[in-house]
């Protein structure tokens, strides 16, 4: 067995409560969670997703649950839960196409 150790952070209560919930709809906890965090920045040797200042909307994290329980609801619905990445690469090409041939611009 590896060698492991303790780690001791603070966190606000009400969102290490959400994040317990929701990596626990994951089938993980808060310290598998952090864990696969840390081995992707170890791995990718940076920060793995975007950190960015002036979002037009700061979502909160239940406000962000939420949305995506309804993308994946919706996605189950219309048959693209199994779409793979390059599946929805060509979705996309095809509707911004169709809407340039509208006329219409994101």
């Amino acid at each position: 067995m590896s060698d492991t150790t303790n780690l001791s952070i603070r966190i606000d209560r009400g969102l290490k409560d959400e994040a317990d919930y929701v990596f626990n709809e994951m089938g993980m906890n808060l310290t598998t969670a952090i864990t696969i965090f840390v081995k992707q920045v170890v791995r990718q040797k940076k920060i793995p997703f975007e950190i960015a200042i002036g979002t037009d909307k700061n979502l909160s994290l239940s406000e962000i649950i939420a949305a995506s329980e309804r993308i994946w609801e919706n996605s189950a619905q219309v048959g693209t839960a199994e779409m793979s990445m390059d599946d929805i690469d060509r979705e996309i090409k095809a509707s911004r196409a169709e809407r340039r041939a509208k006329g219409i611009h994101p």
